[in-house]
């Protein structure tokens, strides 16, 4: 079992279980808004979320020092050399099969500049370090929801553009920020030992985990509402979320979990769409 938990520690440390993640996240919105997707759509996306991921815990290993620690930043340093071949020979993959996918089309634009907005965000929160630490979490969050829905929304007829759909994309991204804060609270010790700046690292202990559990309740009741609320052909989505919301809940708030043991258990949470492909 040991063996097992580190060779999924060093699929987590390459970020593929957030790749991963991301894939199933935009076949929740894809089935929401009634579209069809080819697989190099989720292909594109998941090369272009790894490569997100990488270059920002690549530029994160850059304040480290030398000597070896069990954690994700110290992996990118120790390897930094080879990620960074592979983040440029992924990148390089990704921007030619677009471009002769998508043409150069509005997709193809969009896409470029939704993901130059997302890495000039992350520059920024580095060089407002605390003055707009509270910022990062959210705005990793909305742009994350961002990046996964908007081919989808892109390519659903206006039709169904419903207040529902909305609704349930606000609430994706308020489960996104929960699991935000959640790990930054996880790492609150790591973060300080490295000289990381984040939500944790600013808001004492005491004051963040009631604010946790706050959000946390609140977005169970509001996808329990939404459960009661919306027709039938909706009802999934809202139940897939609360399933979601309710995996993270149990799994951070439960004693006697080590750090790890908790990450592992909500990142899987957002495999949870997946589902969706047996129905």
């Amino acid at each position: 079992m040991q063996f097992l938990f580190k060779i999924y520690q060093r699929l987590t440390w390459l970020s593929l279980d957030v790749v991963l993640g991301a894939m199933a996240g935009m076949l929740f919105f894809e089935r929401l808004l009634r579209v069809d997707l080819e697989w190099q759509e989720y292909a594109l996306l998941g090369m272009a979320v790894w490569c997100i991921y990488t270059a920002d815990h690549l530029m994160d290993a850059r304040k480290l020092d030398s000597d070896h620690t069990e954690n994700r930043h110290y992996f990118h340093l120790n390897y930094q050399k080879p990620l960074l071949a592979l983040l440029g020979i992924v990148g390089a993959v990704g921007l030619v099969w677009a471009i002769q996918y998508f043409g150069f089309s509005q997709e193809l634009f969009f896409g470029a500049g939704l993901g130059l907005v997302i890495l000039g965000i992350m520059l920024a929160v580095r060089k407002l370090a605390e003055k707009q630490v509270r910022l990062k979490e959210l705005s990793s969050a909305v742009f994350y929801v961002i990046g996964i829905s908007w081919l989808p929304w892109y390519e659903t007829p206006q039709i169904d553009y419903t207040w529902t759909a909305f609704g349930l994309t606000i609430l994706y991204m308020g489960l996104a920020y929960l699991n935000l804060i959640m790990l930054s609270s996880l790492d609150t010790e790591s973060d300080k030992e490295a000289g990381f700046v984040s939500i944790a690292t600013i808001i004492p202990h005491e004051n963040l985990y009631p604010r946790i559990r706050q959000l946390a309740i609140g977005l169970i009741l509001v996808a329990l509402i939404g459960l009661f609320l919306v027709n039938s052909f909706f009802r999934i989505f809202p139940s897939l979320l609360l399933i979601m919301v309710l995996l993270h809940y149990l799994s951070f708030f439960k004693s006697g979990q080590r750090p790890e043991q908790v990450r592992m258990r909500m990142e899987i949470a957002f495999l949870t769409p997946a589902v969706l492909l047996l129905l």
